[in-house]
């Protein structure tokens, strides 16, 4: 005659099957038989990760809610070193207007001038008006109408305008 292996069920199973009868460590269902598997009790270290996770998930939340200008710079500009070019676009916006962080037009001019490398329209147009309006961009003779006809090319109406006025008044000082 062939030999049962024992089934496991946890301990409460039991008490849900109304005819089941607790032997020990076995309970009797019918013509089956199942071996009890206790379940252990977490350990402290188990409880501290979740207490810290639970924790952390809350000052999360109280941060992003009372300082969302500042966390979505900081995520902007991980995303900007990683080489996004319209992460590096929103975290010169974000120098340029002082928005969650610091205004300073140098370090804007140069994530724009990042993004522009990679082809980015608005940053392109960012960096030639700065350069225009006398921030330190280090463009080189003629760069910056080639920014504003990329720009132009690429769907930014203020390009346009830009264009114009180099036209009349010249845009490489």
């Amino acid at each position: 005659m062939r030999r049962r292996s024992a089934s496991y069920v946890t301990i409460d199973e039991p008490r849900k099957k109304k005819n089941a009868q607790r032997i020990g460590n076995l309970v009797r269902y019918g013509n089956a038989v199942f071996q009890i598997h206790e379940l252990k009790e977490d350990t402290r270290l188990c409880k501290a990760l979740e207490v810290t996770a639970i924790i952390s998930v809350v000052f999360l939340a109280y941060y992003s809610y009372y300082y969302y200008e500042s966390l979505h710079f900081h995520v902007a500009k991980g995303y900007a070193h990683l080489g996004y070019a319209s992460a590096q676009h929103v975290v010169g916006q974000r120098y340029l207007t002082g928005r969650g962080i610091n205004k300073n037009e140098t370090l804007a001019m140069k994530w724009f001038k990042h993004a522009a490398r990679q082809g980015h329209p608005e940053a392109s147009f960012n960096l030639a008006v700065g350069h225009i309006h006398g921030h330190a961009a280090g463009l080189k003779y003629g760069e910056p109408t080639k920014l504003l006809k990329h720009a132009k090319k690429h769907g930014v109406k203020e390009a346009d305008d830009a264009l114009s006025l180099c036209a009349r008044s010249g845009c490489d000082l």
